[in-house]
C-alpha cells in the first residue's frame, strides 16, 4: 500500500507493507494461546498418536515432561506456556495437519463402531427380513449363524439372561463388516 505524504508543496510516497505492520499485543497473546491449546492437545494423545506427529525432539520432550507433570497445577501451566513458545519457531501446520488425520481416522472408527451397533439392533428387532437385506448388502455373512445368534439372544431375552448372543452377534459383524 502506497501512503501519500504531503510536504508543502512536494508530494512523498513511501512504502508501508504489511510485514512492516506489527502485531497487537493482543494478536501476539492470542496466537500464544492458540499454540498452549495445541500443546495441550499433543499433552492428551495417546502414545501411538504422539507418534504420528511430526515435532522436533525438543518439543517432544517438553510434551513428555507436561505429561508427567500432569497433575501439578502451576508447574504443568508453565510447561503448556514452555510448549507454546517451543511452538512459536516450529511448523505448526504439519503438526495441526495430523492432528486432524488422527482425530478424523478416530471418529471413523467411532462412526463404524455405531453403525455396527445399529446394524445389530435392526436385525434382533427384524429378525429374517434385515438377515435379507444385509445378506444382500453383505453376502460374506452366513445366514444360518445369524439366525442363531437372533433365536439365542431372543431366549436369552425371555430368561432374562445376560445377552451375551447380541454381543457374539455385534463381534462377529464387526469381523466380516469392518475386516
Amino acid at each position: 500500500m502506497v501512503a501519500p505524504k504531503k510536504n508543502k508543496d512536494v508530494e512523498v510516497e513511501f512504502d508501508v507493507s504489511e510485514e512492516d505492520e506489527q502485531l497487537s499485543k493482543t494478536q501476539i497473546k492470542a496466537q500464544m494461546v492458540a499454540m498452549q491449546k495445541l500443546g495441550e492437545s499433543l499433552v492428551h494423545l495417546g502414545q501411538s498418536s504422539l507418534a504420528k506427529v511430526p515435532m522436533e525432539e525438543e518439543l517432544l520432550d517438553a510434551v513428555m515432561l507436561a505429561r508427567k507433570i500432569l497433575r501439578k497445577k502451576e508447574g504443568y501451566r508453565r510447561q503448556l506456556q514452555l510448549i507454546g513458545k517451543i511452538m512459536r519457531n516450529t511448523d505448526i501446520a504439519a503438526i495441526e495437519h495430523a492432528l486432524s488425520n488422527i482425530k478424523s481416522a478416530h471418529k471413523k472408527l467411532n462412526d463404524a463402531f455405531h453403525g455396527t451397533e445399529m446394524l445389530r439392533d435392526d436385525i434382533l428387532l427384524q429378525g429374517d427380513s434385515k438377515i435379507e437385506s444385509t445378506i444382500v448388502d453383505y453376502p460374506l455373512l452366513d445366514r444360518q449363524k445369524l439366525r442363531q445368534y437372533v433365536r439365542q439372544a431372543n431366549k436369552q431375552l425371555a430368561d432374562n439372561k445376560p445377552p451375551k448372543a447380541s454381543r457374539e452377534l455385534f463381534q462377529y459383524l464387526k469381523q466380516i463388516i469392518n475386516g
